[in-house]
């Protein structure tokens, strides 16, 4: 395949190389970056094939093309991109919101001679660092990565999408653009918005010694770790889903209104019902992959709760090849006590683990 790749930071450098490590006999990759150190990194490190001096001819033969710029730049490119796509190429890019880029590449596919496709993509994984620099080749090591087609893409060309996301380590998952926004909003965007709060509530009321300053060094520092990220790229995705913002924003600002009474009227049973419902529904994350969101196929094994036994379980499946999507203890469950809850992409890879575990003299529930 020839592959495009349209800006070489975080996520386009690690598309790309990710795709020279598991696909580098068949694949080639024309990249393209404002920035002429990285594309020079990129080409001498073997990332990409062939360095594009602008946006233009040197696409003409690509089969898909990752467009991973700035959101509002996202729309600007696929129109200069447009006359000199190949027939049946897919443009995909990987911004953090989909409803306004959809809709106005959609419109530019419409108006246009060239029979293409666009396809909207998330990877839901990234990191505090950005550029080329940060770039690896395990960054979407399953990671969702959202996809949200125009309406009436034919089934073939989304299930091609698909599997290039699979080829990347992701797991694609198909989402209606808005569904999309309102989700990441919620998920994403707003905590990053409440982490870059708590970091000015502290700046803004330490005192001369930096006291607070010194104290946020610990816990506080991890749980406002994504505050780190680039402000450019979050500026963006606040303009580009204001409205979805604005709605969860108003929803956690109503239940801090709630929690402030709840506090004002020393109601215990009310603060302990509100830490102890938090508490419950986020150990609940910890069941991972849910099948009805991702195709994936699920088994369930007896073990003791002992130290080391996921460990234990997972080398024996890696030694025989099994690749694993998600691996945890299910603590509400009908079975007995430490039973792991074992999810695989693929249904051989079930198939596999079954007979090996049994073989092993584990009881496996399918």
């Amino acid at each position: 395949m020839r592959i495009g790749i349209i800006g070489l930071g975080l996520i386009g450098g690690s598309i790309a190389k990710t795709l020279k490590k598991v696909h580098a006999q068949n694949s080639y990759i024309i990249g393209y970056d404002t920035d002429s150190l990285s594309c020079a990194k990129a080409l001498d490190e073997g990332a990409i094939d062939h360095i594009a001096v602008e946006i233009g001819e040197d696409f003409v033969d690509c089969n898909v093309i990752f467009l991973c710029t700035p959101v509002s730049a996202i729309d600007k490119v696929a129109a200069k991109l447009l006359p000199y796509v190949s027939k049946d190429c897919i443009l995909t890019d990987i911004g953090s919101t989909k409803h306004d880029t959809v809709e106005k590449i959609g419109r530019l596919i419409s108006h246009s001679p060239k029979k293409c496709y666009f396809i909207g993509g998330h990877p839901m994984t990234g990191s505090e660092q950005s550029g080329y620099e940060a770039s690896t080749s395990y960054l979407f090591e399953n990671a969702y990565y959202i996809l949200t087609p125009l309406k009436g893409t034919p089934d073939f060309i989304l299930f091609i999408m698909q599997k290039m996301i699979e080829r990347l380590g992701a797991i694609a998952i198909t989402l209606e653009p808005d569904y999309h926004d309102f989700a990441t909003a919620a998920v994403s965007h707003l905590p990053h918005i409440i982490a870059s709060s708590l970091v000015h509530l502290v700046k803004n009321n330490d005192g001369d010694e930096h006291l607070l300053h010194t104290l946020a060094a610990g816990g506080f520092k991890d749980i406002t770790r994504i505050a780190s990220s680039n402000p450019a790229i979050w500026q963006d995705i606040c303009l580009s889903n204001k409205t979805n913002i604005q709605t969860c924003l108003k929803k956690f600002i109503d239940s801090l209104s709630e929690f402030s009474n709840i506090l004002d009227m020393e109601e215990a049973d009310n603060l302990y019902d509100f830490f102890n419902e938090a508490r419950n529904y986020r150990d609940s994350f910890q069941d991972g992959i849910k099948p009805d969101i991702a195709k994936v196929y699920t088994i369930f094994v007896d073990a003791e709760d002992e130290p080391g036994i996921i460990a234990c379980i997972a080398t024996l499946l890696s030694s025989h090849s099994i690749n694993i999507k998600d691996i945890g203890i299910v603590n509400h469950r009908e079975f007995s006590s430490g039973v792991l809850r074992i999810a695989f992409g693929h249904k051989h890879d079930m198939q596999k683990a079954h007979q090996l575990l049994t073989k092993h003299n584990y009881t496996v529930y399918c």
